[in-house]
């Protein structure tokens, strides 16, 4: 008799190990399940955490331009230009209803005949423009835009003097420049439709290759989606205006 009931006491035994190492096995899977479980929420929090670090760690630049009080002496201000090595340090202004206004005026809107450094009605006044036009006189003096046939004159100006810098309210804009070079007086912005992408190429494509006497360019890669600054300014012959172009290459917010 006890040898009949051995066989089914050691099945027991058997059974009975199998399912203490299914319980063992599946309590080892719940374990190892929030452990992974709570690894990924810290995971997820330290991402978090170094997503809101990051954006705590990005400082803005400080504008020189005070607009707020700039604005108090010069009525129609909106950007200020600088180019280093030259005398070009003025508010741009643009009139809201006269585009020859500063031809004629100073940026305090006084009657002068040095002008003031400004743009007309056609071009927006956040520069977001395909190109946006400067206009300044060539001044005997030495002021306004009189410096910019430093690039036509002086060998080395073109090669050592690279950038032209606007501020607005809130950004620094960097322009390289890649091209200065005389050319014939049709009005810019009334002559080229700008928003044609075909247009735009062709004007880019022409303007880094100018071949007017003492032309200077610079090898830049331009196309469609590229936004210049067009500054211009008289070179002695009322038939022809004198340009130095560049093109954004940095945008810089400010506080």
């Amino acid at each position: 008799m006890e040898n009949k009931k051995a066989p089914f006491k050691g099945r027991k035994i058997v059974v009975l190990l199998a399912s203490l190492a299914v319980f063992a096995l599946g309590l080892i899977f719940v374990i190892f399940s929030l452990l992974n479980s709570n690894t990924d929420f810290e995971n997820n929090e330290s991402t978090l955490g170094n997503a809101t670090s990051s954006k705590e760690e990005v400082q803005l630049v400080d504008n020189p331009i005070n607009f707020a009080e700039e604005s108090k002496k010069y009525p129609d201000i909106y950007a200020w230009i600088n180019i280093p090595n030259t005398n070009i340090n003025y508010p741009v202004v643009q009139h809201p209803t006269k585009d020859d206004f500063y031809l004629k005026h100073n940026a305090e809107q006084k009657a002068t005949k040095s002008g003031a450094i400004y743009s007309e009605l056609k071009n927006s006044k956040d520069f977001s423009d395909k190109n946006t036009v400067l206009y300044g006189h060539n001044m005997l003096n030495g002021s306004m835009f009189r410096d910019l046939h430093k690039f036509r004159k002086e060998d080395k100006f073109f090669e050592e003097n690279k950038y032209v810098y606007i501020y607005t309210p809130g950004h620094i804009l960097t322009y390289k420049i890649f091209a200065a070079y005389k050319t014939d007086n049709r009005h810019i912005l009334k002559t080229f439709d700008f928003s044609d992408p075909v247009v735009f190429k062709k004007y880019l494509e022409k303007a880094q290759n100018p071949t007017t006497l003492g032309a200077r360019s610079r090898d830049i890669e331009l196309n469609e989606n590229s936004k210049i600054l067009t500054l211009s300014t008289c070179i002695g012959d009322k038939n022809y205006r004198y340009l130095v172009q560049g093109v954004l290459v940095k945008d810089e917010a400010t506080k």
